[in-house]
């Protein structure tokens, strides 16, 4: 039975139940008025009722008969369909059955083929293995029998060695007695005679390799000074011990003497400088050899002529001004001359210093401008020679730091030099070079003879200083010829600007006991007939040689 039709049958009984339990109902309340009347109407409405209840159940029974139908097409539909599936996936197995059987059958003719391949290579390879071994023993077989044969004339060697053996002792024999000289005897003879020889040709050797070292040393640094000269291009100044201010008009001389004199005492005793007032006009001269405080007057003078009140208490006002702006000036010369050298890391006190120097002269040379350019040539000089360019300016700067203090503190200014860098924790190269360079030491560092050459090329070359190149020139003359007057004098020349004399004597005139009094003379003549700045040097040499030669 289909469940639409059951769904209808428990429909109908639903409505067939109700109907009884309405009329019950109905005959329940039959004691009331009019009991028949609704009985009669309630059986019609029931009825009715069950009358549309069948139509609508043979509605619904029909329409799901219709839809019974429609789903049987569908299954029909559906079975055709899975009929013609399974039929074309069977026909789509046998295919891929067909297609695997076939690959299967390729890879199985491919295998076989590279099995067939390996087997060819591995009996070719044993081939070549079976080939090699034979090869190998056939060598085997020749190197045995080369041993042997070696062996064999091992043997024979072994045989001739003795046999020469016994030929070299029977000579030696015959010659120990032809010569009458046992082995050792005739060994240490031999060693010494070969000795002997190889002594003078070390000499020869020794002697022309010195020779040829002193000629390239001599061409390398005439090379290395010429090429130092060439590059220096220092400004060079002249200074005086004078000074020279000028005046709006004369009247200005007698505000500047003052009351009694006390404006111009004042201003002396202030700055420790002569004012000298003469007929000079609209002009005064101020004349102190301490340039630092000559020009601490000039400025105060200039200020106080500029300003127009001149008296003791203004002068001190302008006095104090100008030695601050003098102080001022000092540490900017000292700093413009480390950037210009390129030399970092020097001590503020040092830098000072060197800033005094701009207020310093050394015959009438300026000192800073000098140790400027000892330091550039230091440094060319440096780096042809392959040495710390670096080291080799600082020491060129501070070479003469020492002027500074010559007039504060006892002692040359080379010593003052070397103690002002030593508590300044300078580099010991450096306190080395500066000790040397006036040869109070023996120069012992590349460095140290940098610094000397630098500081001869910048102060002998004319035009340096204040003398003219003839005068130079005489000067230089007239102390060899001083120098050559004297007996036993083989060779003399002035080096250093005339800083130095250095004499050749001959040893057979001259022996050691008489140089020191040859040496005093000449010095005694230098001072009685020249004009010369500073102290000259007389250095005597006294050298004996021995030459011979072997043919």
């Amino acid at each position: 039975m289909n469940p639409i039709t059951i769904v209808i049958i428990v429909v109908l009984a639903v409505a067939l139940i109700a109907a009884i339990v309405a009329c019950f109902m109905m005959s329940k309340s039959a004691e009331d008025k009019g009991f028949e009347k609704g009985v009669a109407h309630n059986r019609r409405e029931t009825e009715k009722q069950i009358s549309d209840a069948r139509s609508s159940a043979d509605a619904r029974a029909r329409e799901a008969e219709k839809r019974i139908a429609e789903a049987d097409k569908r299954i029909l539909q559906a079975d055709s369909l899975i009929e013609n599936a399974s039929k074309e996936a069977e026909a789509k197995k046998k295919e891929a059955l067909v297609e695997a059987k076939d690959e299967i059958f390729k890879l199985r003719q491919d295998a076989e083929k590279e099995i067939r391949d390996r087997r060819n290579e591995v009996t070719k390879q044993e081939r070549r293995i079976h080939q090699k071994e034979e090869t190998l023993d056939k060598k085997i077989d020749a190197l045995e029998k080369k041993e042997e044969t070696l062996q064999e004339k091992l043997k024979e060697i072994d045989d001739l060695k003795a046999e020469t053996e016994a030929v070299k002792a029977s000579q030696l024999e015959a010659l120990e007695r032809i010569s009458g000289l046992t082995r050792e005897q005739a060994r240490e003879y031999i060693l010494q005679t070969l000795e002997e020889d190889l002594t003078h040709d070390k000499a020869i050797k020794v002697a022309a390799y010195e020779q040829q070292i002193k000629e390239d040393c001599e061409e390398k640094a005439r090379s290395y000074i010429s090429l130092a000269i060439a590059k220096c291009a220092a400004d060079q100044v002249s200074e005086a011990a004078v000074s020279v201010v000028a005046l709006p008009s004369d009247e200005m001389k007698g505000r500047i003497i003052g009351r009694e004199g006390r404006n111009i005492r004042t201003l002396e005793t202030l700055t420790g400088v002569d004012l000298i007032i003469d007929d000079t006009p609209e002009a005064i001269t101020l004349s102190c050899f301490d340039q630092v405080r000559r020009e601490i007057a000039r400025i105060a003078l200039e200020r106080l002529i500029s300003d127009g009140r001149i008296h003791p208490t203004r002068i001190e006002e302008m006095v104090d001004k100008a030695k601050r702006e003098v102080e001022h000036k000092i540490k900017q010369e000292g700093e413009r001359a480390i950037l210009e050298t390129n030399v970092h890391g020097v001590n503020h006190e040092l830098v000072k210093l060197l800033g005094r120097l701009h207020f310093r002269t050394s015959y009438r040379q300026n000192v800073l401008t000098h140790s400027i350019e000892v330091a550039q040539l230091c440094g060319v000089l440096a780096a042809e020679l392959g040495v710390d360019v670096n080291l080799a300016k600082r020491a060129g700067l501070l070479h003469d730091i020492g002027k500074a203090l010559t007039s504060e503190v006892e002692g040359s200014h080379v010593q003052i030099g070397v103690d002002v860098c030593r508590k300044a924790n300078e580099n010991p190269e450096v306190l080395h070079a500066i000790e040397a360079h006036h040869n109070d030491v023996e120069p012992k560092t590349a460095i140290a003879c940098i610094v000397q050459a630098a500081d001869a090329i910048s102060a002998a070359r004319p035009g340096a200083r204040s003398e003219n190149y003839e005068n130079y020139i005489k000067r230089l003359e007239k102390l060899e010829e001083i120098c050559k007057s004297y007996k036993g004098v083989e060779k003399c020349y002035a080096v250093q600007a005339g800083r130095e004399i250095r004499v050749m004597v001959q040893p057979e005139i001259i022996n050691d006991e008489k140089m020191v009094l040859v040496a005093r003379q000449i010095a005694q003549q230098i001072e009685d007939e020249m004009e010369y700045p500073g102290q000259i040097k007389v250095n005597l040499i006294r050298e004996s040689r021995t030459v011979d030669y072997a043919k």
